[in-house]
């Protein structure tokens, strides 16, 4: 009896795995039928959830017998349900296919990231960036076509610092460190740094700019040194399937006028894009103090570039030519040529660009590129003048893989600077010529539907100041389709020159060369976790964001005295580290989007004490709402606080709020628009000093709230 129950046990068992079966899951696009990858399958009953890998496939097992609903999913798309019966009586994968949802395709619109150098899409990118594109990027626009540096200021965690009273000099701050730390690219070139540094925001005009994407914390594992506090690449608009021909034309009534247009086509074998662009301002005192607020300035770009394609081999070829004089300063010298204190900036960039990719197979291409730029750069105040080359070149040679679970980068180049002064006695020349080699390599592998890990090792010899390593890593987690969560972290380095805000203040006056021989590279480790969950609720749409942030920098270049007068970089003796949180909440309904962003840096200096990091705001709100009829009206309403700041002098500033207003009618061809920027008038003249002694022999402190004002800019942008 006993074994006649022991064989009924084991037969019902073989029954029951019997009975388990597998459900196999193709999703494709409806039109082209190309595979979705990343689609997200929910099968009930049980609300069990699945991935779908790079070829679009997703597997349920384990299944008893049974009647069940399919429901896949991807951004941009419609969802499709389907009812399978298991087992199945034909072995093909059932067949999801996904149409797109044209009511929100402009909201979910796929991003591809570039600079992390594999491309993959932002949803499935370990390493955390943040995309400007679209038309968040065209409302941006709108409000300072001249220029970039209000599309990155209103950004959580992004501070643009203005380095020039009178001038409008500014660098980028990221998480509260010193604008050097932050490495600016143009498609993967590291072209604005050093002594460009200070103007490159103010060079940069947005109108033919696809996105711009943004990495917090240390990067320079990806491109080299640099990269301490992040990275910003602006990603250049290229030939398509269609034409594109638009104009632009801009006035402010600070004096300011903006034209610019863009023309992109291919032909067969060939395209190509050309962007020019003037934008000039008279000298602006809103203040009516007799110093400018927004100097006199008059510039020219022109950028062409070239593109080839082949079946197996593309290039493009590319030059771009600014020109700018800028003065700022007092008013009465401007305007009457008097004798007043004034500030001027004479430049002229030549940047030359070169890339070509080979596929030598069917997931592999050999890639080189190289760049060149020559900045020349001349700053003239009374009495003092500091005429400068900087020379730059970077090359590139990478082989990139891409497979099913993992893709592969493994590369080498080669990065030269050289700064030549001119004018100067020999004994105070602040020349300097360096060469730094890198060597890389670099990972993406889904290890599965919900872990993804990057990886990333850099080993750079810089010529003066020797050999750096530098590993990273970022893992994402999708914990479920709507909650995902990405940690990672890494070392940087910064090589020393005398590129900093505060010798950029004071231009570099009575500053001494660094000596190589007592100083050494600043390096710095740093990390991130942060958390994104999106959702439905009702008509509601929801996406939240969360960062934590840390980073510490240890031996910091300061500004020491030199003794006759004299100042010095100098690499002090302590660290200084900036932690704190991001939050981005985004609401959609209807026509309506709201996002709120609050940033918390607390950054201090531990040199002998702690002591609060200067022209960082502990606090900081972005408040925008926008209003959007496709393709017929947007308004946008916009506000943002700071908390008061350390100022370099010892005293605390004021808190202040700036607030703005945007309108855009659309029609299909052409486009008017007008924007009340800081309508309620916040200054710093207006609640505090920004230089003590005479308008003649001012001695500026710093500047930490905007000193040009209400300034309302309007004009129309045409698409033919």
């Amino acid at each position: 009896m006993k074994k006649i129950f022991l064989s009924g046990i084991v037969m019902l068992l073989a029954c029951m795995v019997y009975a388990q079966h597998t459900l196999h899951l193709s999703v494709k696009h409806k039109d082209d039928h190309h595979p979705l990858a990343a689609a997200t399958i929910i099968l009930n009953p049980g609300n069990r959830s699945a991935v779908a890998d790079s070829s679009g496939n997703a597997i349920f097992d384990n299944l008893p017998e049974g009647v069940y609903s399919v429901t896949a999913s991807h951004i941009g798309f419609d969802a499709a349900q389907a009812t399978v019966v298991i087992p199945r009586t034909v072995i093909s994968p059932l067949e999801l296919l996904l149409d797109h949802d044209h009511g929100h395709e402009h909201e979910e619109e796929e991003v591809v990231i570039r600079s992390t150098r594999i491309s993959r899409s932002i949803a499935n990118t370990p390493t955390r960036i943040e995309v400007i594109s679209g038309e968040e990027l065209e409302e941006k626009g709108n409000m300072k076509p001249g220029d970039i540096r209000m599309l990155l200021n209103e950004s959580t965690g992004i501070q643009t610092q203005q380095t020039s009273a009178t001038s409008f000099n500014a660098g980028i701050r990221i998480q509260g460190l010193d604008g050097r730390y932050t490495q600016i690219l143009r498609d993967g070139y590291p072209l604005y740094s050093g002594f460009a540094g200070s103007l490159s925001l103010l060079q940069i005009a947005p109108l033919d700019l696809k996105q711009v994407e943004v990495i917090k914390g240390s990067a320079s594992t990806l491109y080299g040194g640099g990269a301490i506090a992040g990275l910003v690449n602006l990603v250049s608009k290229t030939p398509g399937e269609n034409r594109e021909l638009n104009f632009l034309a801009n006035g402010t009534t600070g004096g300011g006028l903006d034209l610019s247009g863009f023309y992109s086509e291919r032909y067969g074998k060939a395209g190509v894009t050309v962007f020019a662009s003037r934008n000039s301002n008279k000298a602006f005192d809103p203040a009516g103090i007799g110093l400018t607020a927004i100097p006199k300035f008059e510039r020219y770009t022109i950028n062409p570039r070239l593109f080839l394609y082949g079946k197996k081999t593309t290039a493009d070829i590319g030059i771009t030519y600014i020109t700018e004089d800028r003065t700022g300063g007092s008013m009465d010298y401007i305007q009457n040529g008097g004798t007043g204190f004034f500030e001027k900036n004479n430049t002229d960039r030549i940047t030359a660009q070169f890339g070509i990719a080979h596929k030598t197979g069917k997931n592999a291409t050999l890639q080189l590129k190289n760049s060149y730029s020559r900045f020349d750069r001349l700053i003239a105040a009374r009495g003092y003048s500091f005429d400068g080359l900087q020379q730059s070149s970077f090359s590139e040679l990478t082989w990139n893989r891409s497979g099913e679970k993992a893709d592969w980068v493994v590369g080498s180049n080669v990065w030269t600077e050289a700064l030549k002064e001119n004018g100067q006695s020999e004994s105070t020349l602040r020349n300097y010529n360096f060469n730094t080699y890198g060597v890389f390599i670099q990972n993406a592998w889904t290890v599965s539907d919900f872990f993804v890990v990057e990886t990333g090792l850099r080993g750079d010899y810089n010529t003066d100041y020797g050999f750096e390593w530098l590993p990273r890593l970022s893992a994402m987690f999708k914990v479920s389709p709507k909650l995902t969560t990405r940690l990672g972290g890494g070392y940087g380095y910064k090589t020393p020159t005398i590129f900093t805000e505060e010798t950029e203040r004071r231009q570099f006056r009575n500053l001494l060369p660094v000596n190589i021989n007592h100083s050494a590279n600043e390096r710095s480790t740093g990390g991130n976790w942060d958390i994104n969950y999106k959702t439905d609720i009702g008509e509601v749409g929801l996406s939240f964001n969360h960062l934590f942030f840390y980073t510490k920098l240890n031996q910091p270049l300061i500004l020491s005295d030199a003794g006759d007068g004299n100042v010095e970089l100098t690499n002090s003796a302590g660290y200084l580290d900036t932690k704190g949180m991001e939050t981005n909440l985004r609401l959609t309904y209807a026509d309506f989007k709201l996002f709120l962003g609050y940033t918390y840096t607390d950054a201090n200096t531990h040199f002998n004490d702690k002591e609060w990091l200067p022209l960082t705001a502990r606090h900081r709100l972005n408040n925008v709402l926008m209003y959007e009829i496709e393709e017929k009206l947007k308004l946008g309403l916009e506000a943002y606080y700071y908390s008061p700041q350390k100022l370099s002098d010892g005293v605390r500033g004021k808190s202040y709020w700036v607030t703005g207003f945007m309108a855009e009618k659309l029609w299909e061809k052409f486009s008017v628009f007008i924007n009340f920027e800081n309508f309620t008038n916040t200054r710093q003249t207006r609640f505090d000093t920004i230089f003590t002694g005479t308008v003649d022999n001012p001695v500026f402190r710093d500047i930490y709230a905007p000193v040009d004002g209400f300034v309302v800019n309007g004009g129309i942008k045409i698409r033919l």
